[in-house]
């Protein structure tokens, strides 16, 4: 597997004041004024001891201002937001605040990250203990949509142990971020679909042997083979069937076209994710897997993402480079509210790839009267490729299908759910008389189920 070294910069600025009186009073300040007031209930006989009462109120207030100046200044902090791994969508993660403080006491501070909604739900809030030198705290990422976050500012409050003054601060750590797809599920599916159908990786430099063009060897005729592939001339020589074994072509060409509008923004609850996330962000980790493995057999993967215009076009290649670059561009692609433009993204693909290559058309159709128009224009592009058109399924409406109705109401949204079921396996077996290879997915098996359709394909040399 190819690693995506991916991981945004290290953020640091030292620490200014805030606002225009960038200092206050600490919670023992108050504590101690209130002890003060205690005077008052002896000087109701005694009036001499308000004097007293006051005089402790000095001593507070000057103690206050010691504390103060002992405080180190906001220019004696650097703060650092320090990223270990790259933000990943639905993908749990942390980041490191790292506190330098140059001054001569520890302070207790109070940290406020500046984080958007698409890296976390709530700012980000931390308490730590910063002695002379540099102090680490952490926090949790769990990211709800890919593309780009930016983080703001980060915001200090700061006290000593006496805890009677406070200053406060911010630090310039202002960054933007890229949420990528999710890589570590999409790595899990490639080795397990690599491992499992005993595809060998491109670093070990093993040919594969299947139903290819091009002559590899001889073997004995096995249950199951082809008899076109026997060998008549080396069956006489052997007095046994003989077949012959083709090398698998690898130089082929896949393409990836994933549909970004409104269908696609619908969200699907799966169990055992924290996040509810979109059709669209399935897609797009189905869409890393499948590049990773067609990457490692050999083929060049391009990427076309479309809505009401072209968001993403990678044209087809190969290599380390061209990995990090579909990894980036698919943590670009966003949902569209309006309907995706079809017939741009065919003529876009028809105009770039001449040569004929396997098109995966991730996408979504509604269940209308009239053929929709991305049925009809996946017809279209099979006199020049070979297309896989995904459609993604809907869970709940395939729940509503399968049960038992206990009422009139669900009796009538299980007719309802089984009319557009049947409209669906409709248009989908139009799509296959048509020489397209339809394929209805449910979200939760999208990745492994198109990995699957694809080293079919391979192995079977549809291409």
């Amino acid at each position: 597997m190819q690693e995506i070294p991916l991981v945004p910069p290290v953020a640091s600025a030292l620490a200014r004041p805030l606002g225009r009186i960038p200092f206050g009073f600490g919670p023992r300040f108050f504590t101690g004024l209130l002890l003060g007031l205690g005077w008052l209930v002896p000087a109701w006989w005694f009036p001499r001891l308000i004097a007293a009462m006051f005089l402790w109120d000095g001593i507070i207030l000057a103690t206050w201002l010691w504390d103060l100046l002992q405080l180190p200044a906001p220019g004696q902090i650097e703060v650092r937001r320090i990223w270990k791994t790259r933000p990943a969508l639905a993908s749990a993660s942390s980041v490191t605040i790292e506190l330098r403080n140059t001054g001569r006491i520890a302070v207790r501070a109070r940290i406020t990250d500046e984080t958007p909604l698409a890296l976390r739900l709530e700012p980000a809030f931390l308490e730590l203990r910063a002695r002379p030198g540099v102090t680490q705290a952490h926090y949790p990422l769990l990211p709800p949509e890919r593309g780009d976050a930016h983080i703001g500012r980060t915001f200090l409050r700061y006290q000593s142990a006496m805890q009677l003054a406070e200053r406060w601060a911010v630090a310039d750590t202002a960054q933007t971020v890229r949420v990528l797809p999710n890589l570590e599920e999409a790595k899990q599916h490639t080795l397990y679909l690599i491992r499992s159908r005993q595809i060998e990786m491109e670093r070990r430099r093993r040919r594969q042997r299947g139903l290819g063009r091009e002559f590899d060897s001889l073997r004995e005729y096995r249950d199951g083979d082809d008899i076109r592939d026997i060998s008549w001339t080396a069956t006489a020589r052997r007095n046994r069937l003989v077949t012959r074994v083709f090398e698998i072509e690898r130089s082929q060409i896949v393409w990836l076209v994933l549909d970004a509008g409104r269908l696609l923004r619908a969200q699907v609850e799966e169990p055992g994710r924290p996040l509810r996330i979109s059709k669209l962000d399935y897609s797009v980790n189905a869409a890393l897997s499948l590049a990773q493995v067609a990457l490692h057999c050999g083929d060049r993967v391009g990427l076309l993402a479309y809505g009401r215009r072209i968001q993403q076009n990678v044209n087809a290649g190969r290599g380390h480079r061209h990995v990090r670059a579909i990894v980036e561009s698919l943590a670009q692609v966003h949902g569209e509210v309006a309907e995706a433009n079809h017939a741009r993204a065919v003529h876009t693909l028809l105009s770039a790839q001449k040569r004929r290559s396997l098109v995966v058309w991730i996408t979504d159709f509604a269940e209308t009267p009239a053929v929709p128009e991305v049925i009809e224009y996946a017809t279209h592009m099979t006199s020049r490729h070979l297309v896989l058109f995904a459609s993604m399924g809907q869970p709940d409406l395939n729940a509503v299908a399968g049960a038992t109705p206990d009422s009139r109401e669900e009796m009538y949204r299980h007719v309802a759910a089984l009319e557009i079921s049947h409209r669906r396996d409709v248009l989908l077996r139009g799509l296959r008389q048509s020489g397209v290879l339809a394929v209805e997915l449910m979200p939760n098996v999208l990745a492994s189920s198109l990995v699957n359709r694809y080293l079919d394909i391979k192995e079977r040399s549809l291409l």
